[in-house]
């Protein structure tokens, strides 16, 4: 049985295209993750990029738990990703670019909390990396879905989103979807 869980750390295109990349991952769905909306449409990437709404921009991520751990995902997280910045990731600044863990089980909510606890002991700076649960995730426009992929030759993709990917892909060449696997390297 498949389980949803989100990760905010920074801009939600670099988070897609790292986990998208893991075997085992069924799904990632860019989007914004925070409480119920005044409209069922959700908020809107205009709206959420001031930094002045409740709202974190987010990767929801649906895998299977029989074929990657939640602990590798976290391991992936933590790797692609500055948890010892506050609210936010490199230039990316702003609350909607915080590091957040969205559960959506009592189980990724107790080994997010202890991940970080473990973490955190080898760690010079704090971990801000916050654990909630996930209230409302709502689907980022459909220019956002697969924007790594789509735009590989973009300043920011070039820049910003494929040093991650490449970190990711050396650091654990174990976890990657086959090739042949849709959305693999």
């Amino acid at each position: 049985m498949e389980e949803t869980i989100v990760f905010g750390g920074g801009c939600f295109w670099c988070t897609e295209a790292v986990f998208l990349m893991l075997k085992g991952v069924v799904s990632v769905e860019p989007g914004y993750a925070g409480p119920e909306y005044k409209t069922s449409k959700g908020p809107g990437y205009e709206e959420v990029c001031t930094g002045a709404t409740p709202y974190v921009e987010g990767a929801k991520v649906e895998y299977n738990p029989d074929e990657i751990a939640l602990e590798e995902l976290l391991q992936v997280f933590f790797q692609s990703h500055d948890p010892t910045q506050l609210n936010g990731q490199g230039n990316d600044i702003g609350p909607q670019y915080r590091s957040v863990i969205f559960y959506t089980t009592l189980r990724q909510k107790e080994k997010s909390e202890h991940y970080i606890q473990v973490l955190g002991k080898g760690s010079i700076k704090p971990i801000v990396t916050t654990v909630e649960p996930l209230a409302r995730f709502y689907k980022a426009e459909d220019y956002h879905q697969k924007y790594f992929a789509n735009h590989p030759y973009a300043g920011y993709c070039q820049l910003i989103i494929a040093p991650k990917v490449e970190k990711v892909q050396s650091k654990f060449k174990n976890l990657l979807k086959k090739k042949d696997d849709e959305g693999g390297v």
